[in-house]
């Protein structure tokens, strides 16, 4: 599949194995996991750094494995007005808004946040129809300062 905005299709990221192998160096159990996402949901991690976190210093290597869900887990426990990729992407945004204020003659920043505005409005589009955003949420780079803040 092509890329968003750059017209070339390159290589797909790596895959997982496709086997089912069994976690037998894991010592955790599926209760166990649970409670160390919420516990880092707690602390205030995001969500890919739970991923990480799990990996790196527990020896979790996919929590899919156990039936569970970091994204899931984490939003019963804390309830986000915007959903963390879009946040992200906001936050690039308003960013580099601040930039274009201190360099107008930027014109590949200028180009590039066109680029990413756009991605912010499609990835809103996709979040209201999926009932995770309200039904007249707007992107404006007033309201997206506001929620970076």
């Amino acid at each position: 599949m092509a890329r968003m905005h750059s017209r070339k299709h390159g290589k797909s990221g790596s895959k997982k194995p496709t086997k089912k192998v069994k976690l037998t160096w894991v010592s955790y159990e599926k209760d166990e996991i649970n409670q160390l996402i919420v516990k880092l949901v707690k602390e205030g991690k995001p969500n890919a750094e739970i991923g990480i976190i799990l990996r790196d210093q527990y020896g979790i290597p996919d929590v899919r494995e156990f039936g569970l869900r970091v994204a899931k887990v984490a939003d019963t426990e804390r309830k986000k007005e915007i959903p963390e990729d879009l946040f992200n992407l906001i936050k690039k945004a308003v960013n580099m808004h601040k930039h274009m204020g201190t360099n107008k003659k930027d014109t590949k920043n200028k180009h590039s946040l066109e680029l990413i505005e756009s991605k912010v409005r499609r990835l809103g589009k996709y979040y209201v129809k999926k009932g995770k955003l309200p039904k007249d949420w707007k992107y404006t780079i007033e309201k997206a300062k506001l929620w970076v803040k």
